[in-house]
């Protein structure tokens, strides 16, 4: 069984019973608790489950990952998102991108574009971006998360509602199994609402540890996107949801 096959039904097994021990996983594959040990940890890494001494639980759904630990986590995955949402975003175009390391990385990729003007809530998008003189970068206003470089709060959105833009860039923690979109900060979720309702085409960055992932706030229905771009394709419930919400899905593939 190809390891990426059986990461994802280790994910399917944890989800399903909560809490599943190395032996157990062990005996369901057929394989060393070596191996499966080795399973947990790449899945702990990417942020699927949870590993704890003998076995594996799924992550919390009540906190984030820490910023410098989502920094350097699926780097190759998040540039080939980055790459393939850079190429649907036309020069001279406006455009919001909000908080999340994925976000970043869309920012290097658009460096080559000419002409934009980014209205953003992420101080590091902001330093990116202003580093291209012909782009026109505007920080939003509010309080500064000093984990992340993002802001957040009720002067963001009213900030946010003063603009309509072409695309809104959205990273995001979870995508719940019936479609919601899901985050982890109260006010980190109103600026994206009021981003996506301030923007005619909505880009959804989302990594395939996304999908079934937890989060305790819900910033609103998968349809809320036009498009969502992720590395793997998802499951065919999922894929279904999708389609029955009108939802572009781009799967950016090796």
């Amino acid at each position: 069984m190809a390891h990426e096959h059986r990461h994802d039904q280790i994910v399917a097994l944890v989800r399903e019973r909560g809490f599943v021990s190395i032996d157990e996983l062990a005996r369901h594959f057929g394989v060393t608790p070596q191996t499966i040990r080795r399973d947990i940890n790449t899945l702990d890494t990417e942020q699927r489950v949870k590993r704890y001494h003998g076995g594996a639980a799924l992550p919390p759904s009540t906190s984030n990952t820490a910023y410098t630990e989502r920094k350097i986590s699926l780097l190759g995955e998040k540039q080939r998102i980055a790459e393939a949402i850079a190429r649907r975003i036309p020069n001279q175009s406006s455009l919001f991108i909000n908080i999340g390391t994925t976000t970043e990385t869309i920012a290097q990729a658009l460096l080559r574009h000419e002409g934009l003007t980014i209205i953003t809530n992420n101080l590091h998008v902001a330093s990116i971006l202003s580093t291209k003189e012909d782009f026109t970068v505007i920080i939003a206003g509010g309080r500064v998360r000093t984990k992340d470089g993002g802001i957040i709060g009720e002067a963001t959105v009213d900030f946010v509602r003063q603009f309509k833009c072409d695309y809104a860039i959205i990273g995001i923690s979870g995508i719940d199994e019936d479609g919601d979109l899901l985050d982890f900060d109260y006010q980190e979720v109103r600026v994206a609402q009021a981003i996506i309702e301030s923007s005619r085409k909505v880009f959804v960055a989302a990594d395939h540890t996304k999908f079934g992932r937890k989060a305790v706030i819900r910033l609103g229905p998968v349809s809320a996107a036009t498009h969502i771009f992720t590395d793997r394709l998802p499951s065919s419930d999922m894929v279904a949801i999708l389609e029955h919400a009108g939802v572009n899905l781009v799967v950016c593939e090796n």
